[in-house]
């Protein structure tokens, strides 16, 4: 190795770290073809963890041998043969499914291992990868999905975000990290990538320097979500667009030699930033990169997360960007392909991949806009979805993960549905559903996020949901949402939901926003309000 590991001597390391030691997780690339060979009967069962460098995860149950794969797409920037590709590897390899994440990634399910070197192979031959998708190690770089055509951004960052993750990839320098690792690099002045939640973060801002306005970058740092969630510190630097790399590399080292490996759940990047503050993590920083400038002034403006329905101009004159909404983030495998075939035909064959679990098709001339709306394939993924349809968000759930408590996918796509047909509004509730504390689905930055649980009945154990309201990530107003105390059981939770939007439409201002709402009547008022509703459905 390159680097001393300087924790490798530490008595309390967890059972994982210890693992880490004696075999890193890039190297079960090297067992793949064998295992593949050999069959699932031959992998033992204290290899599975390391599956998840090649980013791949056992679904439930593990037992059964089928693998959950997870596809990085840095910006979510798809090329014709790209979409393609996977396309090919969800109808031959996965029963037709493609799932979007919130990460902008691609994940497929039911695959097996005599398939995964074929997969790899085909991932390969148009540039794609899945190592790293998973595992401690730097994930999926988020980024602008407008990027290069977005009329809303200080610069484009494709080759910026390109350079990052090509650095990390299969890099052995920064494979052993303490957990997980999640960046975000966007000059979207309206905070697509929801900066707050990252690791670290590049977020757009400009500075004068020698009597010159620069455009370049602000470093948050310390984000995170699942059951103790921060919100990202801004460092006092300024980045140039040129020093993002460094910067990355900078902020990982620190990550990799001083964050956390006694126990896993407080490994995060975020636990680090906390104890130190960013005083300390600034100076730390500045011994690896040298001194760096004062920040500048932010230009983030109100927040967009991640939703792009309907026709917009691009900045390329004659050009269109148009934004489809995919029901939580599910597509069919020959879906994805006739998009693709479809962005060909009437642009330059790219797929844009969303944080909201969505989809934009980019580059599209004015006099093709409506030949490529009347589409037979947009009468589902459409550019005018329902209202709670196109804000709903949800994880994998049960159905595959080993982690979740309940089942979410199909729920939250039928709670959307039963809303849409039973409350009007009109301004937008983002409902966010997770299956558990890992928080996949990002409740915490929800109107409404629903997150599931186990609840004790006379019957049993069974599937129930905790409620939470009023989160944001508005740049002035930035806050997680919180907990009504009461639990729903999963068969109740679209009336439950139902009865608090009903409330917030009868007693809201006019115009006002759910989070408004929220924050003028107190989540005291609105606890006496659950509190009656859930008596009612009792």
């Amino acid at each position: 190795m390159a680097y001393t590991k300087l924790w490798a001597d530490d008595p309390n390391l967890n059972e994982m770290e210890k693992k880490k030691l004696q075999k890193d997780g890039l190297d079960i690339l090297n067992d793949i073809e064998r295992y593949a060979r050999e069959g699932f009967v031959s992998i033992p069962k204290d290899q599975w963890d390391y599956f998840k460098w090649a980013g791949l995860y056992l679904q439930r149950p593990k037992e059964d041998g089928y693998f959950m794969m997870r596809v990085n797409i840095p910006s979510g920037i798809l090329t014709y043969e790209q979409a393609q590709v996977l396309a090919g590897i969800g109808r031959d390899y996965g029963r037709n499914l493609v799932d979007i994440t919130t990460r902008q990634a691609v994940q497929f399910h039911w695959l097996e291992i005599e398939h995964i070197p074929d997969i790899f192979k085909r991932l390969e031959s148009v540039g794609l990868s899945s190592v790293g998708a998973c595992g401690d190690i730097l994930r999926t770089i988020v980024g602008n999905p407008l990027a290069g055509i977005d009329p809303h951004e200080l610069l484009d960052t494709r080759e910026i975000v390109k350079e990052v993750y090509h650095f990390f990839q299969r890099n052995y320098d920064f494979s052993n990290l303490p957990r997980k690792y999640k960046m975000s690099i966007s000059a979207n002045v309206h905070n697509v990538t929801n900066a707050h939640i990252h690791c670290v973060s590049f977020v757009p801002a400009t500075k004068v320097i020698d009597g010159e306005e620069v455009a370049g970058f602000h470093l948050w740092v310390g984000g995170g979500l699942s059951s103790k969630p921060y919100l990202a510190q801004e460092l006092d630097v300024f980045i140039r667009p040129e020093q993002v790399k460094e910067a990355a590399i900078a902020v990982t080292t620190i990550y990799r030699d001083y964050g956390y490996r006694q126990k896993r759940h407080r490994a995060r990047l975020k636990f680090l930033v906390a104890d130190w503050g960013v005083e300390k993590f600034k100076d730390k920083l500045v011994e690896l990169m040298g001194e760096l400038p004062s920040k500048g002034t932010t230009q983030l403006k109100e927040w967009n997360p991640g939703y792009f329905y309907g026709v917009h101009p691009q900045k390329q004159k004659g050009l269109n960007y148009i934004g489809f909404n995919v029901p939580v983030g599910r597509l069919s495998a020959d879906e994805l392909s006739e998009l693709a075939r479809i962005s060909k035909t009437y642009g330059q064959g790219e797929i844009r991949t969303c944080n909201s679990q969505n989809i934009v098709i980019p580059h599209i001339p004015d006099d093709q806009v409506d030949a490529l709306l009347s589409e037979p394939v947009f009468k589902r993924i459409t550019i005018d979805p329902p209202q709670f349809t196109a804000y709903a968000v949800s994880c994998t759930g049960i159905e595959y993960c080993n982690l979740a408590l309940v089942e979410t996918k199909e729920r939250m796509r039928k709670v959307a549905e039963y809303l849409d047909r039973e409350v009007e509004l009109d301004v937008p509730v983002r409902l966010h559903m997770t299956g558990c504390p890992n928080s996949c689905g990002q409740r915490q930055i929800a109107d409404i996020g629903l997150q599931g649980v186990l609840m004790k009945t006379k019957q049993g154990m069974v599937e129930a949901f905790e409620i939470y309201v009023g989160g944001t990530l508005e740049a002035d107003q930035a806050q997680f949402n919180q907990k009504l105390k009461g639990r729903v059981l999963a068969e109740d939770l679209g009336p439950v939901v139902k009865q608090l939007l009903l409330y917030f439409k009868e007693h809201r201002e006019p115009h006002e926003t759910f989070f408004d709402f929220v924050q003028r009547i107190g989540l005291d008022h609105l606890q006496k309000v659950y509190d009656e509703i859930l008596e009612k459905v009792a």
